[in-house]
């Protein structure tokens, strides 16, 4: 399961009357906060129109569910997903076939979150699992702060899907990329993962300004390079890259408003057989800092080149 995952809600969650009471809509709530604001986000179904039902009188939203809606999408995490189904959802169980119908055109890699009464409607549905049970679904057990998975760019494109396509800001955090070696070929499918949508997402690249070690280094001007390896990628995604050039950093990561994840052999692909790596969940606080220090304006390492792509 990727580090980011994306699912579904139905309304009767933040529903105090889909409860016994209170207290319990509250504890629900409460054991999917946090994993939703740290580790998955919410499709927004028929292009915000589900989000557009939690108006204030609508129902009888519970305070802490409402505030978790707006967290979500205060922080980007309600991602608009176009409608599936010919006819506007009526009530809950509408939204779940809904859900249901976005499931088959694009699987989601965690699932649809209800409450009991919908669920009996979709008894032998895997996908759909009662937030009171959720323990007990697949999907959601297979949550992992980790994952291992084969250096690859086949693999790196299932696992970084959800965040390449989700983030409004993607940071690429390498101190040897070089799109223009072999070993870093597939940078440029990667990135168009991120492309195509409105508007488009910020995105910048970071390593150092030298190649070689020791008294082996030397400076290029990498400006050649990246532009002619990720100028056409980036045209036809509609994208535009900053590229950071840093006098010195060591460790690896991707950073999005998301999600950060640390990659101890960066961006580059493998071709020796059974070669696997693992990559961490950054908690929210390091991910932060992290951002902070590939800031230009933190001098905490020195700037020595900036350019745009293409």
């Amino acid at each position: 399961m990727p580090l980011l995952a994306d699912y579904a809600i139905t309304p009767d969650v933040f529903d105090v009357a889909s409860y016994s009471s209170s207290g319990e809509c509250e504890a629900r709530l409460d054991n999917i906060r946090q994993v939703m604001l740290t580790e998955g986000v919410v499709r927004d179904f028929r292009d915000g129109e589900w989000h557009a039902t939690f108006k204030p009188d609508a129902r009888q939203w519970h305070r802490r569910g409402a505030e978790l809606v707006k967290k979500l999408a205060t922080q980007g995490r309600l991602v608009p997903y176009p409608p599936a189904l010919p006819d506007p959802p009526l009530n809950d169980r509408d939204w779940c076939a809904e859900a249901l119908a976005t499931h088959e055109r694009r699987p989601l890699t965690g699932g649809v979150i209800v409450t009991e009464s919908v669920k009996d409607c979709y008894r032998n549905e895997q996908a759909v699992a009662r937030i009171d049970r959720l323990p007990s679904a697949p999907w959601w057990a297979a949550r992992s702060p980790s994952v291992r998975l084969a250096r690859t760019l086949a693999e790196y494109e299932t696992h970084l899907d959800p965040i390449l396509r989700c983030s409004n800001s993607l940071m690429f955090i390498d101190p040897h990329l070089d799109p223009a070696k072999p070993r870093y070929g597939g940078f440029g499918t990667l990135l168009q993962r991120a492309g195509l949508r409105t508007p488009a997402p910020r995105i910048e690249i970071h390593r150092v300004c030298y190649e070689g070690a020791g008294r082996g280094r030397w400076f290029p001007d990498f400006g050649p390079a990246f532009r002619g390896a990720l100028t056409e990628s980036l045209r036809v995604a509609g994208l535009t890259a900053t590229v950071h050039i840093w006098d010195d950093f060591h460790d690896r990561y991707l950073i999005s408003n998301l999600i950060g994840i640390s990659l101890p052999n960066g961006f580059d692909t493998s071709s020796a057989p059974a070669t696997v790596t693992t990559w961490p969940r950054l908690g929210r606080r390091d991910r932060d800092d992290i951002q902070r220090e590939f800031d230009p304006a933190a001098r905490r390492h020195a700037l020595r080149d900036c350019f745009e792509v293409p």
